[in-house]
């Protein structure tokens, strides 16, 4: 037998459809690194066009903002998460990182006997 057991979960949340997941919290968190969508967008190897779009998807169906843009002039352009955001990703983080504990104690409980198998 190779490799000890292990689950990977991924955390997405609903209202009518998708609308949270870990891309666009990897997105917002790249937003706040980089004060720029379009900064934040390239670092993951996005196009600018469809970040954009998961960002008013996103802020479409949870039925606030997540971003606010300030347009370019002397000091160029940029972008801040709003207060909402933040709350929102804290939860989501807190909340995936509690079900992966979770995830882990039950796997080692109902699966206790893995190491013990033989061909």
């Amino acid at each position: 037998m190779t490799g000890k057991l292990n689950a990977k979960l991924s955390v997405r949340l609903f209202t009518d459809e998708k609308c949270f997941g870990p891309g666009i919290a990897s997105l917002l968190l790249r937003v706040e690194k980089y004060r720029s969508l379009r900064s934040a967008a390239a670092s993951m190897g996005m196009a600018y066009s469809k970040a954009w779009t998961i960002l008013k998807s996103c802020e479409e169906h949870l039925g606030f903002k997540l971003i606010i843009s300030t347009i370019g002039g002397k000091n160029g352009g940029g972008a801040e998460l709003t207060d909402n955001a933040m709350k929102m990703l804290k939860a989501y983080n807190e909340y995936r990182d509690e079900l992966n504990a979770y995830a882990d104690h039950l796997l080692a409980e109902k699966f206790s006997f893995y190491a013990d198998l033989k061909d």
